[in-house]
């Protein structure tokens, strides 16, 4: 489905990350496997060069503009062209209400999250113009439509991500670069891993999906690569929850 075409995958050591870049592999894409766990996106890289695939990991921090630039440059020089970025890096952040949030974590969540999906987005869409065009999908949140008490910045920055999104997708959809973001519900990730370890809260996180279960990261990364293909030629500036139901309570 994807051979000759070229991928991006940040936040790409675990998780849905690492899913989203195997799949991408196993429709025949190159694939730039990014996170600032370099033991970890090796290990993701590691994983497709054994299935056959042709990957590469290059570390970015993308809370900081020239690491974003670097990344696209490098992804450039190793492979030519850029087809298709999932901007899925992300962190959660602490727990604590609105006026008792640490100063600090606020700007660490804000500047992962979404911009983040900005910087990496600014250096993307000209590599993507000049191939010609491309598909970006951007790693929002069922918290992106909706709050979640004590988690400020993780809920500021993900309906952020939804703003962003529409907003460069009404801006390039033109030059058919389509840009749309994905909105998981809680996801059996190493994201919300103590979470799980607490049987009452991991009740109650299952009991907020009608679905009867949490999500697994293939089942989202299934949605990217859909919007990704060709089958999802026009679609573009969206919101696709994937939430088993969350958000129809």
């Amino acid at each position: 489905m994807f051979e000759g075409k070229v991928a991006l995958v940040t936040g790409a050591a675990s998780g849905i990350g690492r899913e989203t870049a195997e799949l991408y592999s196993q429709n025949g894409a190159r694939v730039i496997v990014s996170d600032i766990d370099e033991e970890g996106g090796q290990q993701t890289t590691d994983v497709i060069q054994r299935h056959g695939g042709e990957a590469a990991f290059v570390m970015a921090d993308v809370s900081r503009p020239s690491q974003c630039e670097a990344l696209i440059e490098e992804t450039l020089k190793r492979f030519g062209r850029l087809d298709f970025a999932c901007n899925n890096a992300g962190v959660t952040g602490e727990q604590n209400p609105t006026a008792e949030y640490g100063l600090e974590s606020w700007q660490r969540v804000v500047e992962i999250n979404l911009s983040g999906v900005f910087y990496c987005m600014k250096y993307e869409i000209p590599a993507m113009q000049r191939s010609g065009g491309g598909s970006i999908v951007n790693m929002a949140s069922i918290l992106g439509l909706v709050a979640f008490a004590g988690a400020p910045a993780y809920v500021a920055s993900k309906h952020g991500v939804v703003g962003l999104t529409a907003s460069a997708a009404v801006e390039y959809g033109k030059e058919n670069i389509r840009i749309n973001s994905v909105g998981p519900g809680f996801i059996r990730t190493p994201m919300i891993s103590d979470l799980e370890e607490d049987p009452e809260m991991h009740a109650q996180l299952v009991s907020m999906h009608p679905i009867g279960r949490l999500g697994e990261p293939q089942e989202v990364a299934e949605l990217v690569m859909w919007l990704s293909s060709d089958k999802a030629s026009f679609v573009t500036g969206a919101y696709y929850p994937v939430d088993g139901g969350y958000l129809a309570r």
